[in-house]
């Protein structure tokens, strides 16, 4: 299953992306969508808030008075952080629950605060729907009848454009018409997410190709393949957090040409293999001795030096057709 996370700013139009995914095979797990779940009558979570919040906060038909709680429950950063505290754990069990029982080959999980609750490590790819803020508060104002302060408010208290842009994989730039932004879409899906799910579930290299898949279609706003300031700082991060140990992860080769090539120092040999399904996992299957990158599906680039006397235990490349990487796992401090 390949995991994508989706987000973007309050009125950047991250329904209509996930829309277009749904059209094209994607399963959504909406964060909205579970977050009103877990607090609908008979829900265990609505006596809970209840007895942490008064039973004020119950309307007069047993459901959840919201205006009530958000009184009580933002007053102060105490209670703010008493609701979360409450609200993610069982937020976070109700989505497991839905990522280990779908069976769908590409599972997208909307999440408007992704970013802001840094979880862009646990997905094999964090997407941004991209609309810069001051588009975004007239789209709020003109087309939701949104007070104009309370917008301003509401974007504030999001991470700003250059926080999301630096932390997500990829960017659809959302400031066109519908079609445009489909356009985008089935490009990122026939480009990237189709044979990336692909790859993952036949654990094997992504087919490389001269160059990486990179996304013109018209808009120079997205950014939906190929090498972009930050790629290693996040490949780093979602590896340490995949694989859940402080191994020392390494970038090995500085060129902004070419696939990125990291190091993983383990303890051992015994260690090396278990990781490795994990590594797998996580989007990068080993490589034989011997073989190209590319897997059994060809492609004119292979591995550098596979097979060598490099001293590596285990090697990897990513099955991302949208940014090459190669992974070396090496027994060292």
């Amino acid at each position: 299953m390949l995991r994508i996370g989706l987000t973007g700013g309050i009125g950047a139009g991250k329904s209509t992306v996930a829309g277009l995914l749904a059209d094209r095979g994607a399963e959504i797990i909406d964060a909205d969508a579970i977050a009103r779940e877990v607090v609908a009558p008979g829900e265990p979570m609505l006596d809970v808030l209840a007895e942490a919040f008064g039973d004020d906060i119950i309307a007069a038909d047993g459901g959840l008075d919201r205006a009530a709680l958000a009184a009580v429950a933002f007053a102060d950063p105490e209670s703010t952080s008493r609701l979360g505290a409450l609200m993610h754990p069982v937020i976070r069990d109700r989505t497991a629950e839905r990522f280990a029982a779908s069976t769908a080959e590409v599972v997208v999980h909307d999440v408007p605060l992704l970013v802001e609750n840094h979880m862009e490590v646990g997905y094999h790819l964090s997407l941004l729907v991209d609309v810069p803020a001051e588009v975004r508060l007239e789209r709020l104002v003109a087309t939701r009848g949104m007070d104009r302060t309370d917008a301003e408010t509401r974007i504030a208290r999001q991470a700003d454009d250059a926080q999301r842009r630096a932390a997500c994989d990829v960017i659809v730039a959302n400031t066109g018409t519908v079609d445009a932004t489909a356009v985008l879409v089935d490009r990122l899906w026939t480009d990237r997410l189709a044979p990336f799910a692909a790859n993952l579930a036949a654990a094997r290299p992504a087919r490389r190709e001269a160059e990486a898949t990179r996304a013109e279609a018209g808009d120079a706003g997205s950014h939906l393949g190929g090498r972009r300031d930050g790629d290693v700082e996040r490949l780093i991060a979602k590896l340490r957090h995949g694989t859940g140990e402080e191994f020392p992860i390494t970038s090995v080769d500085g060129s902004p040409t070419g696939p990125i090539r990291l190091e993983i120092s383990v303890p051992d040999a015994s260690t090396a293999e278990t990781l490795s399904p994990r590594l797998s996992a996580l989007g990068f299957p080993p490589v034989a001795e011997g073989a190209a990158a590319t897997g059994p599906d060809g492609g004119p680039e292979s591995t550098a030096d596979v097979g060598a006397d490099t001293g590596a235990i285990s090697r990897h490349a990513n099955a991302d057709p949208g940014l090459p990487v190669d992974l070396e796992v090496r027994i060292g401090t």
